[in-house]
């Protein structure tokens, strides 16, 4: 088991004095060294790109900055960029290496840094510190998240390989804990780790005293108990029918003080972002679930993104299209395009555009190999499906067979981002469920590209398609794009 710190201890007392830098109780060592090398990291973006800019001014020949006086702006501003991190709370431990919060409070710290200095140089009337405005904060906020996320990515490895974990007590009915280990497992970047178990009866699987190899170690009413005593850093409530809104409640004062998290997991529906809102309502605490919204400035700013886009990539991506072109053509002189009707939005069905990676009558041949397909619910799938053909097999690997769809998103069809576009075989058994995936436009990437792809069952690529419907936020495209590009380099999941 991964030791525990106990406590608040000597080596926690040099952050106590910044709230920016709490730690909390029973923080684990990684957890001190990941923090120090965020911070470290982004102190040497701040000198680098605060630096870079005084250095560009004083050496522009204008009068106003000779080489000491923008060494002082410099400073000034490197200053002004900590305090800000700091104030947004870009460096709590609780957000580091997961999730796009982190990378959404630097970005916050660099806007704000960014006004700061403009109410400062207006003040003074100062208006040598624009270079410092308009270059400085949006180089640093790009810096800082480039090597957040390259740090990000050396946390996943380690978590992989079994470190760098959280130790977790979960607790709801043996289905639900059940379900909860199985997702901790699958996605270890989270870094979760269940090393406990608590059930309404005390009992696991089959009446014996474990889930899925987590001892099971009480029932619900020891909880609190066990929590103390095995030095936890997060308590995971997961659903049961003795949690009522009372039992939940005390649990939280019970654990106020210790050295655990309260995490209490959705029972409702798989909703976040934007949409949720707490409010009080009549003496009560409200959980609002606003309705998803697929209009107004960030769909049009979604818009824009996907054509200017779309563009780009078809004119740096040309040369490739041309050499994949005269691949196809080679190998077996059939046509270069596959053209095959998806349904889009609001269950309009447009043709959609890819590179050929299978033979010519590779639809005819689908009813042959209906025996041997390997995908679940509508889904054809074969992980070597004899119908794909040698320049295919290369195409499909790395999803080059994906990239005429630029053209579809240029003409307004599919957009960057989106639910993955389905067949109408497909869409004539869809639930009333799966059908919300047709209140967008569907996408060249998405959640299912970037979390296994073929390797997904149908009910988990209905899952994910659905948490983007109902969770879009344009932070969230962002976020995918980025993990698209190791997604398709590694080719996981792609047959």
């Amino acid at each position: 088991m991964t030791s525990v710190l106990p406590g608040t201890s000597k080596s926690n007392t040099s952050f106590a004095a910044n709230p920016a830098l709490q730690l909390p109780k029973n923080t684990l060592g990684w957890e001190q060294r990941y923090q120090r090398s965020v911070i470290v990291s982004d102190i040497c973006a701040i000198v680098a790109t605060t630096t870079l800019v005084a250095v560009g001014a004083a050496v522009s020949g204008s009068a106003a900055y000779s080489p000491r006086w923008a060494g002082v702006l410099a400073g000034g501003a490197g200053a002004v960029a900590v305090v800000m991190l700091s104030l947004c709370r870009a460096w709590d431990v609780r957000v580091l290496g997961q999730g796009p919060e982190e990378f959404r409070r630097v970005g916050r710290a660099a806007v704000i840094a960014m006004l700061a200095l403009s109410v400062i140089a207006l003040a003074v009337r100062l208006d040598e510190l624009r270079p410092w405005v308009f270059v400085g904060m949006p180089a640093l906020a790009v810096t800082a998240v480039s090597q957040r996320y390259l740090l990000r990515k050396v946390l996943h490895a380690r978590r992989r390989e079994g470190s760098c974990l959280l130790p977790v007590l979960a607790a709801g009915t043996v289905e639900a804990v059940h379900d909860l280990i199985r997702r901790t497992r699958s996605d270890s970047h989270i870094g979760w780790r269940v090393e406990a178990v608590c059930t309404p009866d005390g009992l696991g699987i089959g009446r014996v005293a474990e889930v899925d190899g987590v001892p099971v170690v009480g029932n619900l009413d020891e909880l609190v108990e066990r929590t103390r005593l095995g030095g936890y850093r997060v308590v995971a409530v997961a659903p049961a029918p003795e949690w009522t809104p009372d039992r939940v409640q005390r649990l939280a004062w019970d654990l106020e003080g210790g050295t655990a998290e309260l995490v209490v997991t959705p029972t409702l529906m798989e909703v976040a972002g934007p949409r949720l809102h707490v409010a009080p309502v009549f003496g009560l605490t409200m959980l609002w679930v606003s309705a998803p919204t697929f209009s107004g400035i960030p769909r049009l700013i979604k818009a824009v993104m996907d054509r200017v886009g779309a563009l780009v990539l078809t004119v740096l991506a040309a040369p490739v299209l041309l050499l994949i072109a005269a691949a196809i053509k080679l190998d077996d002189g059939g046509p270069v395009f596959y053209r095959q009707y998806r349904v889009g939005r609001g269950g309009q069905a447009f043709p959609m555009l890819k590179f050929r990676s299978m033979v010519v009558d590779a639809h005819q041949l689908r009813h042959a190999l209906a025996a041997a397909n390997q995908g679940s619910g509508p889904l054809f799938k074969m992980r070597r499906d004899p119908r794909v053909t040698r320049v295919g097999a290369v195409l499909r690997r790395y999803s080059l067979d994906e990239l005429p769809q630029v053209l579809n998103v240029l003409f307004g069809s599919m957009s960057l981002v989106g639910p993955r576009p389905p067949l109408a075989e497909e869409v004539a058994s869809y639930g009333q469920d799966a059908r919300r995936k047709l209140l967008v436009k569907p996408g060249m990437t998405g959640l299912w590209q970037v979390s296994g792809r073929s390797d997904l069952s149908w009910e988990e690529s209905v899952r994910i398609d659905l948490r983007y419907v109902e969770s879009w936020s344009l932070s969230m495209d962002l976020v995918i794009l980025w993990k698209t590009v190791s997604a398709v380099v590694g080719g996981k999941g792609a047959y």
